[in-house]
């Protein structure tokens, strides 16, 4: 049995994780900005704050590994302040594991910290494995170098920066909002439709999380998507199939750009990414093509 802690453990990502480790056997430790009221279920599931781990590290002795999923959104409008919060929010919560894995007498086997595709910076025409290098292009990819850099401070343990794509679930993410418009009979390409998109269903990267803690030859950048990243376009049609709705109502790039100012690059722009690293070390997706991910999907919801 393996003892995981999971910050950001109520989050899209770590709910489904903890869940995951859970049926499996594990304990689990989720730890959170503030504790839900009422008591936890399952004697193998504890929760604590933030706080309380860095007053009282001991808490944390005896740990496996930890998860580190913990940060503010991206999707919401990038003001300022909004800024300052999304890369602040990162580095105090890296600086917090990078602190705690210090204190701790019994170190964990692994901290898996959580990075974004957006390292690698965007482009039409070029294919982006571990062994490419980053760029700092805008205010994602500048986040995410911030948050790598931060993390590779965290020394004496096995350090894996998950860097993630687009996590398609019905539970939370970006999905949803993605397939709303189909559902609504309006769906189409955005923008070109030619830009690329590098998703993983979120049981797979469920699955290459609890990989990376079990492998110990899996360090560093690790890229968490499909092993068939496509583009816009074809990312509409597989939706369009699944949910038997029509793919034939562009939207226009200067329309996103309108509606969601600077944001609108997450969508107007992409990167094709693939997951070298994991494929090397043998980890099997359950849903390596796109299409049977969303039918998946869309059968979790008739």
């Amino acid at each position: 049995m393996m003892k995981v802690a999971i910050c950001g453990g109520t989050g899209f990502i770590g709910s489904a994780l903890s869940e995951h480790l859970l049926q499996n056997g594990q304990e689990v430790i989720v730890v959170t900005r503030k504790l839900p009221p009422g008591q936890t279920r399952d004697p193998r599931l504890t929760l604590y704050t933030w706080d309380q781990i860095a007053h009282h590290p001991e808490l944390m002795e005896g740990l496996d590994a930890v998860v580190n999923l913990a940060g503010s959104s991206l999707s919401q409008r990038w003001t300022a302040k909004a800024k300052d919060s999304i890369i602040q929010s990162r580095l105090t919560t890296v600086d917090a594991i990078d602190k705690l894995v210090a204190e701790l007498h019994s170190k964990p086997g692994v901290v898996i910290q959580a990075s974004a595709i957006a390292v690698y910076g965007t482009s039409w025409t070029d294919t982006f494995d571990e062994n490419s290098p980053t760029r700092v292009m805008d205010f994602p990819s500048d986040v995410v170098s911030q948050w790598e850099d931060a993390a590779d401070k965290i020394q004496g343990v096995r350090l894996v920066k998950l860097r993630i794509g687009v996590v398609l679930g019905n539970q939370g993410g970006a999905f949803p909002i993605m397939c709303l418009p189909y559902r609504l009979g309006v769906g189409g390409k955005i923008g070109s439709g030619r830009q690329w998109l590098s998703w993983i269903h979120l049981e797979d990267i469920v699955r290459l999380i609890e990989f990376c803690m079990t492998h110990p030859a899996a360090e560093g950048p690790v890229n968490a998507t499909a092993p068939e990243p496509v583009t816009n376009d074809q990312f509409g049609r597989a939706v369009g199939r699944a949910y038997h709705r029509p793919h034939w109502f562009p939207v226009p790039s200067f329309m996103m750009k309108a509606v969601l100012g600077e944001q609108s690059l997450i969508i107007l722009e992409g990167q094709r990414i693939l997951p070298a690293k994991a494929l090397a070390l043998g980890f099997e997706f359950r849903y390596p093509r796109l299409q049977e991910a969303l039918d998946n999907l869309s059968s979790e919801k008739d």
